[in-house]
């Protein structure tokens, strides 16, 4: 009993375990205060993993419209009661710990919408805004806190998933319109701020010393790393705080600046080959929730570790995501280690259908 309980998939664990402690590293180089925070919400995501992990994610699916409910809520209270930062409304706290349910509450969703779509076997024009539909609260109220980085990972996730579930291109070609012909709309509920980093990404306004001030910083950051790196603790970007949110949305600018292209390249290629092994849980499963799910967690992963590192090498504009086991952040990383959890128990009952095949 006892290994059947320990029974994790390591092909999960192991990349991003590396990827945690590689952030911890540059973290600790940083703030020993951050760090030391860091890694409590580190072991708290290590023991959601295995706990998870061994979770009949069966009763989950069946109770995935009650936790797309009382998603909705939570999102609601936050708005209402939540702690205020920088101008956002992210947070609620408990016990001095501010937790973002935008992030936390990403594996449940991911849960309630594969169940959603696993029980319908159609490809109408009704079912796929009827998914939009019911998509679309989550969406606005993560957009009006404001986070616009994490309202686009969902929309983009939700976007992928259903085109791969099969819905037709047309679908897609006439919400493309519905989305350019709104877009006025869209842009007049944008703070500032946005505006300016969306303007400055596509060069109708450049601003060294304002909104374009952050991408050169973290350009500079990844180029001075070289092939070697500084060392840790040596950046001059990031210790000396010309790099803004170095711990965050920048945490890949500043491990390229200490590690060099060495550290970067094994970041990207432990992120290949967690990506490589959810693809595997995807492929060899029999159930289409889990087939869904697993594409969900690829793509979150995938569009996350796409929008980070493209901000920080000046490709992408800076909306704030964060890179997955990397970042500080502990709602990021349970979140993270949760989807984690859940794909280690679906590829565990997909193995244990192997082995009573061959038998």
């Amino acid at each position: 009993m006892n290994r059947q309980f320990l029974r994790i998939d390591i092909g999960l664990f192991v990349p991003a375990f590396f990827l945690l402690v590689i952030g911890l590293a540059g973290i600790f180089s940083l703030n020993p205060d951050l760090f030391r925070a860091q890694l409590l919400f580190s072991v708290l995501a290590i023991f959601a993993f295995i706990f998870f992990s061994q979770a009949n994610f069966q009763s989950l699916k069946e109770s995935s419209v009650l936790i797309y409910i009382a998603s909705i809520i939570i999102l609601v209270i936050v708005l209402l009661v939540g702690v205020e930062a920088r101008g956002s409304v992210r947070w609620l706290e408990f016990f001095g710990f501010r937790i973002q349910f935008s992030e936390l509450l990403k594996p449940f969703l991911s849960l309630s919408l594969a169940s959603f779509l696993a029980t319908r076997n159609n490809y109408s024009l009704k079912l796929f805004f009827l998914v939009l539909a019911l998509l679309f609260p989550i969406w606005f109220l993560i957009f009006l806190q404001p986070d616009l980085g994490n309202s686009v990972i969902y929309f983009l996730v939700a976007v992928f998933v259903m085109f791969i579930f099969g819905f037709p291109l047309r679908y897609f070609l006439l919400s493309l319109f519905l989305m350019i012909v709104s877009f006025p709309i869209f842009w007049r509920f944008l703070r500032e701020y946005q505006k300016e980093r969306l303007l400055t990404f596509f060069h109708f306004r450049v601003d060294s010393l304002g909104t374009s001030y952050n991408a050169i910083q973290s350009v500079i950051a990844v180029g001075s790393g070289m092939f070697m790196g500084r060392g840790l603790g040596q950046g001059t970007q990031s210790t000396l705080r010309f790099l803004p949110e170095r711990h965050t949305d920048f945490i890949f600018a500043t491990l390229s600046e200490e590690l060099g292209f060495i550290g970067s390249l094994l970041i990207l290629l432990a992120f290949g080959f967690l990506f490589y092994r959810i693809f595997l849980i995807y492929k060899n499963s029999d159930s289409l929730f889990s087939k869904i799910f697993a594409q969900m967690t690829f793509f979150l992963f995938l569009i996350q570790f796409f929008i980070n590192i493209g901000m920080n090498i000046g490709i992408m504009p800076i909306v704030g995501v964060s890179l997955p086991f990397v970042s500080y952040g502990g709602s990021s990383l349970l979140s993270s280690f949760i989807f984690l959890g859940f794909l280690s128990s679906m590829s565990r009952t997909t193995h244990s259908k192997e082995v009573l095949e061959i038998k």
